[in-house]
């Protein structure tokens, strides 16, 4: 025997119109189409941004980015926030590079204040002055965001105690439960630099931030070096812009000293698809300090005492800050160490 219920006609109509009336899901991002090797670019190219000068001019850093990366960026950053922020949410942006200093250290900036703005996430102060990473100042603040800063960005080659405070300063403001953010060349901090072509892998020199960061640099892919961007993670709501797809860019491409990084100390978002990159350009980086692993990780987050630590290693060319789902990770990474946005932040290997 068998029962059968009869729905009222209004509510067959009810649910009919609600499925009707349902939003579609967002489309999936289109593959792009393969661009050629870095040869084959250049042949079909003028110098292009690989070949802009450092921002610094004088020794005096710049400060204002190239009209055209400016707006390029304004027309494509993100419009909303991945979270509700908890509270009025403040960031400190420091854009002092004390190595190399990278032409896209301005439009960074920019973009992650501009960002703030639009999704209203947060509010940023933009810095070259390291010395305003003082305890006093940080208070200020719920986030430090490090605009590729580069070697010993903190030194005051002429003051060890103010190094020393500030150091003390940044690390006791994530530990107490505020956050880092970093990208590109904040990666490339705090670490010796071999001559080019060295048999000898950089060594750390500030233990502590190299393990807060995640890791630092020992060789790059240059400009416009193509790789596939796989994503490790396709659950966390950091690369849900992706919709779980690879996809290919072009940058510089850090690599970082074996022993620094590791998947044990964080937990990795995205990184290169090493087996989809062609032996020529394997064959590029230093045989001698080559990651045994074939692990090259790109974006990570980790947890630092009470604080929240995100990174992204892409960055280097201004393209990047007008590449809207690069830069809606990176707001995403913003926000989850601003403690708005949950994630998972366990180590990726146990």
């Amino acid at each position: 025997m068998s029962l059968r219920f009869a729905l009222p006609l209004a509510l067959v109509l009810t649910s009919t119109a609600a499925v009707a009336q349902a939003p579609a899901a967002p489309p999936r991002p289109a593959p792009r189409p393969d661009t050629g090797s870095t040869a084959e670019l250049r042949e079909k190219t003028v110098p292009s941004p690989d070949t802009r000068p450092q921002s610094i001019k004088d020794g005096v850093q710049l400060q204002k980015p190239q009209l055209q990366d400016y707006v390029a960026m304004l027309d494509n950053i993100p419009r909303h926030a991945l979270a509700k922020p908890k509270k009025p949410r403040k960031v400190l942006l420091l854009a002092h590079a004390a190595g190399f200093v990278h032409s896209s250290i301005p439009i960074a900036a920019e973009a992650v204040k501009a960002m703030g703005e639009a999704t209203g996430a947060y509010s940023t102060t933009i810095t070259f002055d390291p010395a305003d990473i003082n305890a006093a100042n940080l208070a200020n603040y719920d986030l430090i965001f490090l605009d590729s800063t580069t070697l010993n960005f903190l030194d005051d080659p002429k003051d060890a105690a103010a190094t020393e405070a500030r150091k003390k300063a940044l690390l006791d403001f994530v530990r107490d439960g505020k956050g880092l953010a970093g990208i590109h060349a904040a990666g490339d901090s705090y670490h010796t630099s071999p001559p080019r072509g060295s048999t000898e892998a950089p060594t750390g020199t500030w233990q502590d931030f190299d393990t807060m960061i995640g890791g630092y640099f020992k060789f790059h892919w240059l400009f416009p070096q193509p790789i596939t961007v796989k994503i490790d993670d396709p659950k966390s709501p950091l690369t849900a812009m992706f919709h779980g797809q690879e996809f290919t860019v072009h940058d510089e491409i850090y690599t970082f000293v074996q022993d620094s990084f590791s998947r044990k100390r964080v937990h990795v978002l995205t990184s290169l698809d090493y087996a989809k990159m062609s032996d020529v350009d394997k064959a590029k980086e230093t045989p001698a300090t080559k990651r045994t692993d074939g692990d090259y990780a790109l974006s990570w987050i980790r947890h630092e005492g009470k604080g929240r630590v995100f990174y992204e290693a892409l960055g280097h060319s201004e393209h990047i800050y007008a590449t809207t789902p690069i830069m809606e990770h990176v707001l995403a990474g913003i926000q989850y160490a601003l403690g708005d946005l949950p994630a998972d932040d366990s180590p990726s290997v146990k």
